[in-house]
């Protein structure tokens, strides 16, 4: 018997609760007036990008956070997720994303 091969799935993580999942971006080597930093010296960001949002959250009109949205947020309650090599993904608590960075309407 031939088995058909199946390309592997991918593995996907899924906020649940009030939480939604954060890709940080990238930390500062440089001062915004161009002072290249030490590589053992870093400025923590607490900024990123909203990768997933939970059910939970969607759906509650008192968050109004959705994928892809530029955040700020608060790291002390986020959950780091051994997911990517760069490991730049957290789950966060929806109550510690304190700021959404939006554009005017046009």
């Amino acid at each position: 018997m031939n088995k058909a091969r199946s390309s592997p799935q991918l593995e996907t993580v899924e906020p649940l609760g009030k939480r939604v999942l954060i890709r940080k971006d990238e930390d500062k080597k440089a001062t915004k007036g161009g002072i290249q930093l030490p590589d053992n010296i870093e400025i923590p960001t607490i900024t990123g990008r909203v990768v997933a949002v939970s059910a939970l959250v969607e759906n509650d009109d008192d968050y109004p956070i959705r994928q892809y949205d530029r955040v700020l947020f608060n790291p002390k309650h986020a959950i780091p997720v051994d997911f990517e090599g760069d490991n730049r993904l957290y789950v966060v608590p929806v109550e510690d994303v304190v700021a959404v960075f939006r554009k005017p309407a046009e």
